[in-house]
């Protein structure tokens, strides 16, 4: 049983970017990175389906002490990769990954001070028992495992091949084929026009959706960036870059919530532009019917949605499945999609904090029952932290405060000698306003998540510069309760 000062569970974006900070501020500090999967990169490595790329802008999902090297704003998933992989080499983190380390249990012993993890190790060893002084659980918060798979009426009939974007086969023969892409989420919008380019003259792709999402444009490369690029020396610009979009994505998330009618107008009129104008029917199949920011908006990078749709290569249908049939899908409106090949996009199950069973003192801890401070320590649990990143700006961004408030309570804890350190919420405490989104997989997991406070620091701002500031807040600000080893 080997005894480490600081276990940080999940190697991706999150992870090594956590690792980086700790390194910097105790250099020699005992410290492991528990990977489950066969290399680092998370959700980046996972992901292999055509065309998959960020959501979020690299000068903003980049770290901030790694600048994003490259002229693309929006990058393609092996770019990201082999971002993550060259700065976990550049800053001396890869000898401290561990592969195959899936962490199944973490019991917190209050006597002891220490956590006890449980790990499988599968094929490559024995099972193991690691402890730690503190934990931090970067492990996304969807199942790595598993999509969600809704049941289609009929798929034992249909003679082609059904995929889930989050297995995506490699290999997959598409040219030639009748693709229907099944969702209207950011995975559907990017995989129809790279599919289309692969399907080529003979074949077409079809996204059917029960219903629409908003989707925007993007410039693929950011221009004001590369003119600061030019003018300014690179850490300069950097550093401009970075709160330009940072500024950006703020202000026009917070536009979007108070004036949803406005930011709903501009959206669809950035459609019929994109389009080249559209007739009654086809705008039906952009507009949605809840407003901008309820659920995730959909970008596609120097509008290639709408170039895949003007050119014939791809279409767009709103209606819903009543069944499958052996050569296509038979919808509800009595029409029929032949198909050779379905995708179906239909979103992520979603497990909270890499589904660990959590104990303090022998007592389980039920994670959606617990409220979150400061959205990355839960309530009663000592030494514990967790990273889970916005829904609308760069996860990042919530993952490096998260990394740099952690830092901040361990070096509080080495000056005042504690041991301890357990967020204690307040007599009356209720559950804040939800803020999140209101997408289906989002709301049939909500309760696995632990929920925000109506006050203080357990109060959910969903706000980068809300908590940038809140970070600049004393450690021991009364809600976290500091306490030496017990006698």
């Amino acid at each position: 049983m080997l005894q480490l000062d600081t276990i940080i569970v999940g190697a991706g974006l999150a992870g090594i970017g956590a690792a980086v900070h700790l390194m910097r501020q105790f250099p020699g500090q005992r410290l492991a990175i528990l990977e489950a999967r066969g290399t680092l990169g998370g959700t980046w490595d996972l992901f292999r389906y055509p065309g998959v790329r960020s959501d979020s802008d690299m000068h903003t999902l980049g770290y901030r002490f790694a600048p994003w090297p490259h002229p693309d704003t929006v990058a393609e998933g092996e770019a990201i990769r082999q971002y993550i992989h060259d700065v976990a080499h550049q800053h001396g983190v890869w000898p401290l990954v561990r592969l195959h380390h899936r962490v199944t249990a973490a019991a917190w012993c209050s006597q002891q001070c220490r956590w006890t993890l449980s790990v499988d190790r599968g094929e490559a060893g024995p099972p193991l028992t690691l402890h730690c002084r503190f934990l931090l659980l970067c492990t996304g918060y969807f199942r790595y495992d598993a999509g969600h798979q809704p049941a289609l009426p009929g798929a034992d009939q249909f003679q082609g091949r059904i995929v889930h974007p989050q297995h995506w086969p490699q290999g997959l023969h598409t040219a030639g084929q009748r693709v229907v892409v099944i969702g209207s989420g950011a995975t559907a919008i990017t995989l129809v026009p790279a599919l289309a380019e692969q399907v080529g003259q003979d074949g077409h792709v079809t996204l059917l959706q029960r219903s629409p999402s908003y989707i925007v444009g993007l410039p693929r490369r950011d221009r004001p960036a590369a003119w600061l690029q030019q003018a300014l020396p690179a850490p300069a610009a950097a550093r401009l870059t970075r709160w330009k979009n940072i500024l950006r994505s703020h202000w026009g998330y917070q536009a979007a919530r108070r004036f949803p009618a406005v930011t709903r107008r501009r959206m669809l009129q950035g459609v019929h532009r994109a389009m080249g104008g559209l007739d009654d029917q086809q705008a039906g199949h952009f507009a949605p019917r809840y407003a901008p920011w309820d659920q995730r908006v959909c970008f596609t990078p120097d509008d290639a949605f709408f170039a895949a749709l003007r050119g014939g290569r791809a279409s767009i249908r709103t209606d819903q499945i009543k069944q499958l049939t052996p050569n296509g899908i038979a919808l509800t409106s009595g029409a029929h999609l032949r198909a050779d090949l379905i995708v179906t996009a239909t979103g992520l199950n979603l497990l909270a904090l890499g589904g660990i069973a959590l104990s303090v003192d022998g007592e389980a801890v039920d994670v959606g029952r617990r409220f979150s401070y400061r959205g990355m320590m839960l309530a009663g649990v000592p030494n514990l932290a967790y990273t889970f990143g916005y829904t609308h700006t760069s996860w990042t961004l919530k993952a490096e405060l998260t990394a740099q408030r952690v830092c901040a309570i361990l070096q509080h804890m080495d000056r005042t000698g504690a041991r301890q350190c357990t967020p204690q919420p307040p007599a009356g405490l209720r559950r804040g306003p939800y803020r999140g989104l209101t997408a289906g997989y989002v709301l049939r997991a909500a309760r696995q998540f632990p929920p925000g406070g109506d006050q203080g620091p357990w109060r959910s701002t969903h706000s980068y510069l809300a908590d940038a500031f809140a970070s600049l807040e004393p450690v021991d600000d009364g809600a976290l309760r500091f306490t030496p080893a017990p006698r």
